[in-house]
């Protein structure tokens, strides 16, 4: 089968790969929908992820399909079934699994292969995190789940209230699930961002101000808001954000460093504007078997879709072109790629 891998930094190839004989409690996964991502970007241009992927692996993790095969002891599960399939699974065991801190876990399982033909699915995801499809709900819609289930996490974790101010740092894919979230919610909600297609989507996602970065300026030179902001998100993952986020935050406020930043990358905070003013710090990682089934229930409700993040398609074989246009500055937001299949409306 047709396969997207990833060799190193800025190094992937669609090749020919073998289709792999299916393990005890293993389903095999026809792939209708794969979306690119802002993570499987800074993959791309960093050659690796130390915690979810090292190469050369099979790439791609937003996916929904219709299971092709089942193997032996999977209960539940037949084929034909339409499923979203997240990224990883907890063991369900180690500590933090124990106390509902699921996306912390020790032996955290994640799952890449999703710019393919098919995927297969090990057993732990089939038990824990593989979610049937609502009746009627489109694949490119279902194929949100996953990103939309991280922001989801930041949301519990904000703990945000109708009426609070809400800075976005980010008019990616992902910051504009945190405007549609926090807009739902009745936050009124200013992004800061660049590309005039994600800024203006921002505005019909429920933003009520959006302020234009231009391309090579430095966030601390253009967002001169003030300390007015009950909550403050960065959804970029650069440090210069993370720092700026911190004064744009009220006395009292908090700021979630939503973005991940390189690895091995540090930032210099004011200690004594962060005590002084009884900030909350937070960082949100990545998502839980409650808000991955939580994000498909805001994707059934029409609160969150495709048609509002997914603005272009791209065969497999060009998925390399894709992704080099991606790092050269591409304002694209989410593209749906053909695996092989014609992505689907059911």
């Amino acid at each position: 089968m047709k396969a997207a891998v990833l060799y190193g930094r800025e190094d992937l190839r669609v090749e020919d790969v073998p289709r792999l004989p299916l393990q005890t409690g293993e389903v095999r996964v026809r792939v209708e929908v794969a979306l690119t991502c802002g993570t499987d970007l800074k993959v791309f241009k960093r050659g690796y992820h130390a915690r979810m992927i090292q190469p050369p692996a099979l790439f791609g993790h937003e996916l929904s399909g219709v299971i092709e095969e089942v193997a032996d002891q999977v209960a539940d599960w037949r084929v034909g079934d339409r499923v979203v399939v997240a990224n990883s699974a907890p063991c369900g065991v180690c500590f933090y699994c124990g106390h509902a801190q699921e996306n912390l876990c020790e032996d955290l399982l994640f799952l890449n292969g999703a710019y393919a033909e098919s995927i297969v699915v090990p057993s732990r995801l089939v038990l824990r995190n593989m979610v049937r499809l609502p009746d009627g709900m489109a694949f490119r819609d279902a194929a949100l789940t996953e990103p939309l289930a991280c922001v989801v996490k930041g949301m519990e974790d904000l703990n945000l209230q109708r009426g609070q101010r809400v800075a976005i740092i980010g008019s990616g894919p992902i910051g504009l699930m945190f405007v549609a979230l926090t807009a739902d919610l009745g936050c009124a909600v200013t992004v800061f961002g660049r590309g005039t297609r994600r800024l203006e989507q921002a505005t019909l996602l429920g933003a009520a101000q959006v302020v234009d970065i231009p391309r090579d300026t430095p966030v601390t030179e253009v967002a001169k808001a003030g300390r007015s902001f009950d909550a403050v998100i960065e959804a970029v993952g650069q440090p210069a954000s993370w720092e700026q986020a911190v004064t744009l935050v009220r006395r009292g406020g908090v700021v979630n460093f939503f973005g991940g930043c390189p690895t091995g990358t540090t930032i210099s905070l004011d200690t004594g504007l962060i005590h002084y003013s009884g900030l909350t710090l937070l960082a949100s990682f990545h998502h839980t078997p409650a808000t991955i089934r939580q994000a498909l229930r805001f994707i059934e409700k029409g609160l969150i879709r495709a048609g509002d993040f997914v603005d272009g398609t791209c065969p497999l074989d060009e998925l390399p072109d894709l992704f080099r246009s991606m790092a050269q500055g591409n304002r694209t937001i989410k593209t749906a790629v053909q695996t092989g299949v014609t992505p689907s409306a059911k």
